[in-house]
């Protein structure tokens, strides 16, 4: 019996109750039989996305490459909805190429559903991706929500409506209980108040209050979380006032905007001055927020001893909410919220004083990022993660003011940068340094030379280190200069100038030499280290990869050790000594892997597979090779020569062990096991997963299942499929996964590589 599947994907757990809307899901569902693109429009608050989590929940089963949430409320650049995209499915922008072409290439081939959440604001790129990525993958499906359509012919919307209104006829609690409006108000009443039910004394009052909310979930959330202090006929009284002062005294006139407005408004009049004052100043934050934040950028000193406080008063009233999808504390504005929020911090005037806030309290953070980064980089690594989207929030308002602050915050990411966003800090860097009083920065000539190593694009890294070089070499420090020359003699290298290469590195060595600077000198043995890797000269490899593996340990270094200990294991490739490689690249990659450094990892996982077909392991090499190629593609990243030279005998000798067939069987195994699962394998942490299939006995598919396997392994798609065997498409999707089932596999890729395997 095959093992049940865990869930793939990142959908945001269910953290209330979900009343309601079995009409609309209904709908939503029976569009998905056929539709490609569904969008769930309506009003802000009307539960779009509470709808669309708990659709994607109940659609999961029928997704084996996952359920994939992409949140856009925070994206203020239109230029940024594909970075956002892959970032939600937890892929990396190593490459030089565009995020929205990578993104296609992944989706390529693969059954999976995106939900794009929020996207009124960002209609026209969120649309076009969309179009893009329909093309790319045929098996994937799209679940949008909006305010408004998003314009494409593949586009079926469910309107979103509020919820039904209860009748002001009916005496009947029973049936009163049945209307969804109600029973929204009544368990959120009832968790907010640890005791409150409807009854015949308070039902009345409940009605009206519904109605004039218009049936809008979050406003009657607004209203169910005040029962802790007041009775549902003084909330209506009191909302009540508030509805008049917006038409004039009459609540029919109300739109249902207004009705949510006027919940808000009522809500934040209701709150204290200093509540309300930080509810204002929170809308300043771009995306989530940590207690820190709240101290630093807006309380005033006299007054931040009482931000836990105030924060839990506004999580308790449904103002804020807690995130707990993260490890450490924090918090978020619901959207509608957040809008509010800045309107009422722009009637107030303080909108520069807090983003000016804002700007200096994360330049702070990341200039003490860039300074422990080397020795603190776990912990740094794992703020910015938290904090990404406020401080590109900061980048991007410093950029558009051209505030030299920008570069300098764009340089105290390098970290973030080279392990996270390459393709990003690359583009930021090539911007910021086109203007022409900034073009002679030497740190951030260096930290985009860095980024294009790291893209395998000498060109570009020999642009920005010259230039980098001539600034240096004119206004110092000479620390500096050393850095950029061993960088720039790397570049040399990759571009087949050894001339170039060698006169840079003998300078920089000298430079070094004299200075004594930890920092420097790192960068020296990386930079011939690496230029012998390229160049095939494992002495050279190891004379400098050793020393620097030592200073990396004794500094705390973590990303240093993995690219020394990673020289010394090609080195030793080179060298024949296949067990001191394989000691050298497990060491590695266990870092590497605490880091989530994807492209280390990736060149890991070849390194570990040149070793396993060194040892006669062909099989696991063919898994690995596999794995690597994945996390390539996923990566966007570009195999230097190094790597290369060590891979194509590998594989030459595993594919001649196995046959080219069952090579390409088990690469494709490899290729479906997931990143965390191929370093477990590569790590021996997990026993092997079984072969493609049995060697001897009877097949365990049936005739017209082993006919759509061999499809599949041939690319087909379920409706091509269906042509070829003049079956429905429905029927070829029960084949495939009666086929998983029976198989015990989890993915398309997995009956691709068994097929294959058997096609003798």
């Amino acid at each position: 019996m095959a093992t049940p599947r865990e869930p793939v994907g990142n959908l945001p757990a269910e953290t209330t109750s979900f009343v309601g809307r079995r009409r609309e899901l209904g709908e939503a569902k029976n569009k998905f039989q056929t539709a490609s693109l569904v969008s769930l429009v309506g009003p802000g608050g009307v539960g779009k996305t509470r709808l669309a989590v708990r659709l994607a929940g109940q659609l999961s089963r029928n997704f084996p490459d996952g359920v994939w949430f992409v949140e856009l409320a925070e994206v203020r650049d239109r230029t940024s909805v594909a970075s956002t995209a892959l970032a939600a499915l937890d892929l990396r922008e190593h490459g030089t190429g565009d995020p929205l072409a990578t993104l296609c290439a992944h989706v390529k081939n693969k059954r999976m559903l995106l939900v794009l959440d929020n996207c009124e604001h960002l209609t026209v790129p969120a649309a076009q991706l969309t179009s893009k990525v329909l093309k790319a993958g045929s098996e994937v499906r799209i679940l949008a929500t909006s305010r408004e359509p998003l314009g494409l012919v593949e586009e079926h919307v469910v309107a979103l409506p509020p919820l039904d209104l209860p009748s002001l006829s009916t005496a009947d609690l029973g049936q009163v209980r049945l209307n969804e409006a109600v029973q929204l108000f009544v368990e959120r009443a009832a968790a907010a108040s640890g005791d409150f039910a409807l009854t015949d004394d308070n039902m009345p009052s409940v009605v009206e209050l519904c109605r004039r909310l218009d049936g809008i979930p979050l406003a009657i959330e607004l209203a169910a979380v005040r029962t802790r202090a007041l009775t549902p006929d003084q909330i209506c009284g009191r909302l009540g006032y508030r509805f008049s002062l917006l038409t004039g005294g009459s609540p029919a006139a109300l739109p249902r905007h207004q009705t949510l407005q006027a919940a808000i408004e009522w809500s934040y009049a209701l709150l204290d001055e200093q509540e309300a004052r930080l509810l204002r100043r929170l809308s300043a934050f771009a995306g989530r927020f940590q207690i820190d934040d709240v101290e630093a950028v807006c309380l005033e000193d006299d007054s931040a001893f009482a931000a836990i406080d105030l924060l839990s008063s506004l999580v308790d009233k449904s103002l804020v909410v807690r995130d707990i999808a993260s490890r450490t504390p924090c918090y978020r504005l619901h959207e509608s919220m957040r809008e509010f929020s800045h309107l009422r911090l722009l009637e107030t005037g303080e909108s520069d004083l807090m983003h000016e806030r804002l700007a200096d309290h994360f330049s702070r953070r990341c200039a003490q990022f860039a300074a422990e980064g080397r020795r603190r980089i776990l912990p740094w690594l794992s703020w910015m993660e938290l904090e990404a989207e406020n401080v590109r929030a900061v980048l991007d308002r410093l950029t558009r003011a051209g505030d030299p602050a920008a570069v300098d915050l764009a340089v105290s990411l390098m970290y973030f940068w080279i392990t996270r966003a390459t393709s990003e800090g690359a583009r930021r860097l090539d911007h910021l340094l086109e203007s022409g009083d900034r073009q002679s920065h030497p740190v951030a000539r260096f930290v985009r030379g860095f980024l294009a190593v790291l893209q395998n694009d000498p060109e570009a890294a020999t642009h920005s280190l010259s230039k980098g070089i001539a600034a240096a070499r004119k206004d110092g420090p000479d620390v500096l200069l050393a850095r950029l020359l061993a960088m720039a003699s790397i570049a040399s290298t990759m571009s087949a100038d050894p001339d170039a290469a060698h006169r840079q590195l003998d300078e920089a060595r000298a430079i070094a030499a004299g200075i004594d600077e930890v920092g420097a000198t790192l960068m020296v043995h990386q930079a011939c280290a690496l230029n012998g890797v390229l160049d095939g000269d494992p002495s050279t490899v190891m004379a400098a990869a050793t020393p620097g593996a030592a200073l990396s340990r004794e500094l705390g270094d973590q990303y240093s050790l993995v690219m020394m200990l990673m020289n010394l294991g090609i080195g030793a490739l080179q060298l024949g000594r296949t067990p001191d490689a394989e000691h050298h690249f497990l060491e590695a990659l266990a870092i590497a892997r605490d880091l989530d450094d994807r492209v280390a990892q990736c060149y890991l996982l070849g390194g570990l597979g040149c070793c396993a077909a060194r040892r006669r392991e062909p099989q696991l090499a063919a898994r690995l090779f596999g794995a690597m190629e994945t996390l390539r593609e996923e990566a966007g990243a570009t195999l230097n020569a190094g790597i290369r030279r060590a891979l194509t005998p590998a594989m030459a000798m595993a594919s001649a062990a196995l046959g080219p067939a069952r090579f390409a069987a088990e690469s494709t195994v490899g290729r479906s096991l997931g990143r965390a699962a191929a370093v477990q394998l590569a790590l021996r942490e997990q026993a092997r997963p079984p072969a493609p299939a049995a060697a001897t006995g009877a097949a365990p598919l049936g005739r017209r299942e082993l006919e759509v396997a061999r499809l599949v392994a041939e690319g087909c798609t379920n409706k091509e499929i269906g042509a070829r065997l003049f079956l429905s498409e429905r029927t070829v999707e029960s084949h495939v996964r009666n086929s998983l089932n029976k198989l015990g596999f989890s993915k398309r890729a997995q009956i691709a590589a068994w097929a294959a395997a058997h096609s003798s």
